[in-house]
């Protein structure tokens, strides 16, 4: 198994783990919620916000030109952030390795 293929994977998995670990422990409104009881915690949410994005954006562009379509990731990202554009760059290796396109 490739590094390009590897650490997506990985990094999927430990992001899983933790994230679910803080949706049991405070629940979803729970995680978002400190970042609107600060300007430090502002920062950081418009922060995400703008990578969140800017991810979209590069995979919308990166599938037109691979004849993929990125729609699904871009929902992905919407509603569960980081796990969108790290699916989409796994499956992107995952279909090089087999010579089709990206797409759900």
């Amino acid at each position: 198994m490739s590094t390009r293929l590897l650490l997506p994977l990985v990094t999927i998995t430990l992001f899983g783990v933790l994230s679910a670990l803080a949706l049991m422990d405070v629940g979803y409104w729970s995680i978002i919620a400190p970042h609107f009881q600060s300007w430090g915690g502002a920062q950081v949410f418009t922060d995400l916000v703008i990578l969140a994005v800017l991810s979209c954006v590069w995979m919308v562009k990166d599938a037109r030109q691979r004849g993929a379509n990125a729609w699904p990731f871009v929902a992905i990202t919407l509603v569960a952030g980081s796990f969108g554009p790290l699916l989409y760059l796994e499956m992107g290796e995952l279909r090089a390795s087999a010579g089709k396109p990206v797409s759900a």
